[in-house]
This record gives C-alpha cells, structure tokens and sequence, in this order.
C-alpha cells in the first residue's frame, strides 16, 4: 500500500495539507506543482488499498484520474473549495468539498480538524485573498492584530512563490517549501527560526511587485479593469499575488492580469470584486486550460487570437 499527498503548490494547498499531517503524521509521496499545475492525480499510478489524499485542485479538472484510482480500488479523500462538477459516489471516496466564495481548501480543513492547527488555516486564508474569513477566524481564536499580520504576510510570500509557468523560476519548489514548513505546528515559530526562508520569500515578493506596480493599466471601464504583463520571470511569478493586491485596494472592482507567455498564448488570472466574488469560473471556463472558483480563477494558455475575446467578455460581465 502506497500514500500519496497530492496538493496545489500555492498557499492554499500547502497550509491544508500541512495541517492534516501535523494532525495526522503519515510518510508520504508529495504530489505537487506550480500553481497552474492542476492534473495532479495524472500522476500517480494507483494500486488497490492505496490512500491518496488530494487538496486544493479541482475535481473536474481531474476527473478521469480520480476515476481511475477509484477503479482501481485505491481510497481517496478530498478537499477542496473549486467548482467540482458532478461528484461521483464511490464507497471509497471521501468528499470534502464546499464552493462558498468565503471559503477555501485550508479552511475546509481547519473545520474537519476542528481547529487543531488553525494558525497554519489562516495563513492558508490570507494566502489565498480570502480575508475577511481570515480575519473573523483570527477574532475567534484572539489572534492579536500584529500576529495576524505576520500570518498574513507568510500566506501572502507562501502564495506568492507557487506562481510560475515551472517549478525552476520558483524561490522554491512547493515540495521543498511544505518539507521546511512541516516542522513548525505554529506558523509564527517558522517566521522567527526559519529567517533565511522566510526572508527569501518576502524580498522576492516586494521586489517583483514593486515592478509590478509601476504598470499602468491596459484597458479600463467601470467595474472592470485589464492590465498586460510582459514575458519576463517576476511577470509569472508575480501575476496572481498582483490581482490579489489590486482587488484588495480596489473591491467594487473586478481585475483581469494577463501575462504574454511564448508561442503567441497568454496567461491570465481574473479576480472577481471582493465586494461580489462571484463570475471568475464561468468566465475563464469559456476558454480552453480556463477554470478555478467564483472570487478567483485563471487561464493557463489563452491563444493570442481570443485575447479580445477575453477582454469582451470580462468586461462585459463585469460591466
């Protein structure tokens, strides 16, 4: 029998699972990726009796994977807060999912742990823009307002660092990240005795989006605007934690980031107005390597020659 931990590189995925083995320590085979890098399960080569657990990636976007490891009587537990498509029911499926605009992978955890280790959730939270829920979960726990800002800080440079089109333009690989997060139950203890990393993380992340905000907008209306990033490494690394910011200064607006990749495609990421997270998935799903989740979502590979297209109809629902 095998274990495997397949997991978003992002904040989100890391900050779930490292809560689920700090409460549930297993030796495993990490999964992982980019953040763009969905089809997870593709990888894994299931046996009967094998347990796979899966955070943070959408059920749809994996479907014939997590048939096949159902199929093959492997045992599978998933959380996870993207639009899932119809779920299959399977005797050895076990489904953690919730597509509330309020919630996230990390969150969806913390509830089934019961708050075991909900410092690491809402840093997950931050990290994944979700901040008022962040924030109510810091009141209930009495988390003090500098405490909760250094949480924010680390799920923001957690964030951050899975943005990439490879795992070789990233400060660190996701894997390599979890394994240097893994031994700190509290997230705060990882800020003051891992410096070098956390250090790392947060001058990569103001250097890139300082250059990021130097930016003028590529095409703006009210209730919407579009900003073009160039083929350049801070540009990808930078692209999701940039929308983050601009909807958080700006929540009656929706944010479209769209970054020129090579071969004439484009990657984008749309944020939905934090003041109305809703629309992200059913517009990016419009378009082939599109998906996510109704405050968030993103195009992996948009061809140059639907590029207005996009701008249409972002603008359009947005308007």
């Amino acid at each position: 029998m095998a274990i495997y931990d397949v997991f978003n590189g992002d904040a989100d995925g890391i900050c779930g699972l490292l809560q689920l083995r700090l409460a549930e320590p297993k030796e495993s085979t990490l999964v992982t990726g980019v953040k763009r890098d969905i089809q997870l399960l593709k990888q894994i080569n299931p046996k009967p009796g094998d347990e796979i657990t899966v955070l943070d990636i959408s059920l749809d976007k994996n479907r014939a994977a997590l048939g096949k490891c159902l199929a093959a009587n492997a045992h599978v537990r998933y959380f996870d807060h993207h639009n899932p498509g119809d779920i299959p029911s399977h005797p050895n499926l076990d489904i953690h999912i919730d597509t509330d605009s309020n919630t996230c992978t990390s969150l969806i955890v913390n509830k089934t742990l019961q708050n075991q280790f909900a410092l690491w959730a809402i840093t997950g939270a931050y990290g994944d823009n979700m901040q008022s829920s962040a924030e109510a979960l810091c009141k209930e726990l009495n988390v003090s307002s500098a405490q909760g800002e250094q949480l924010k800080s680390l799920g923001t440079y957690i964030n951050y660092n899975g943005y990439g089109p490879s795992e070789d333009l990233l400060h660190f690989r996701p894997t390599e990240l979890y394994q240097r997060l893994y031994p700190f139950a509290n997230p705060l203890d990882f800020i003051q005795e891992n410096k070098t990393v956390f250090d790392k993380l947060e001058n990569g992340y103001h250097s890139d989006l300082a250059t990021a905000k130097q930016l003028t907008p590529y095409q703006q209306q009210a209730g919407s605007t579009v900003y073009m990033l160039p083929n350049e490494a801070w540009a990808k690394r930078v692209s999701g934690v940039f929308g983050n910011r601009l909807a958080s200064d700006a929540p009656p607006c929706a944010h479209a980031i769209v970054t020129e990749l090579e071969d004439s495609h484009y990657l984008v990421s749309v944020r939905a107005p934090l003041d109305n997270k809703t629309g992200a998935d059913e517009i990016c799903m419009q378009f082939p390597t599109g998906g996510g989740r109704k405050g968030a979502a993103g195009i992996n590979k948009l061809p140059a020659d639907q590029l207005d297209k996009f701008i249409s109809v972002f603008q359009k629902h947005y308007s």
